[in-house]
């Protein structure tokens, strides 16, 4: 019984001793593969310590390549989408000067505000397109005007890339700025969340002098 277990013992070490071995070699030509460093050996054996290894370039992997495409795609629309929405008129403070009232320069280009109730377009509901009063881009539809009761002109959305928006941090607070997307100048501010009964819960507070309305546009 003794001899047959210790028999035994020395099948299992055997079979052991292949197994690791062949597990050894896998694993050792995988590396091998991945590595694949080069090994240069001087004429000269002493200087061993010359070695060098030059690792050959990443697999390249086609699937992660497109995945990272693919990902990277919206991210291009989207500052494609901003670029095209920069400015397009640029005129220096004198030459808007000679083109606008005193008030348009001072809210348009000094970022002023008409006093409340005061503006032309306040309690105005004819049918057309408002443009901004700056440079003629239209801005808004009289089918979003609302009467926000707030005293200047409000709409709940504007021309679809005719407005930018801009933290506004002036007056110790924190508003959303809103300014035309084609020359810069200063609308007014986005108030959301105010529970007007709009599509878009949004009070685009616009001055009146920031604005020229036309019917023409219906």
């Amino acid at each position: 019984q003794v001899s047959t277990q210790s028999t035994g013992h020395s099948i299992m070490r055997s079979s052991l001793k292949r197994a690791l071995g062949s597990l050894t070699f896998l694993s050792f030509r995988s590396l091998s593969k991945q590595s694949a460093l080069s090994v240069t050996l001087p004429r000269n054996p002493r200087f061993f310590s010359s070695i060098s290894t030059q690792p050959t370039p990443s697999p390249s992997f086609p699937f992660f390549q497109h995945l990272v495409f693919f990902s990277l795609v919206p991210l291009l629309a989207v500052s494609a989408q901003k670029f095209s929405t920069k400015m397009n008129v640029h005129k220096t403070e004198e030459e808007w000067r000679a083109i606008l009232t005193p008030k348009q320069f001072e809210v348009l280009r000094e970022k002023g505000t008409e006093y409340a109730g005061s503006g032309e377009y306040n309690k105005h509901f004819e049918s057309g397109v408002y443009h901004c009063a700056g440079c003629g881009a239209p801005l808004y539809k009289s089918t979003t005007k609302f009467d926000s009761g707030c005293g200047w002109p409000a709409f709940f959305d504007a021309i679809p890339g005719a407005i930018t928006r801009h933290t506004d941090k002036s007056w110790g607070m924190t508003r959303t700025e809103i300014v035309c997307s084609n020359c810069g100048g200063h609308l007014g501010h986005v108030f959301k969340g105010e529970g007007h009964p709009t599509p878009t819960d949004e009070r685009h507070c616009v001055n009146s002098v920031s604005l020229k309305f036309s019917e023409s546009d219906k």
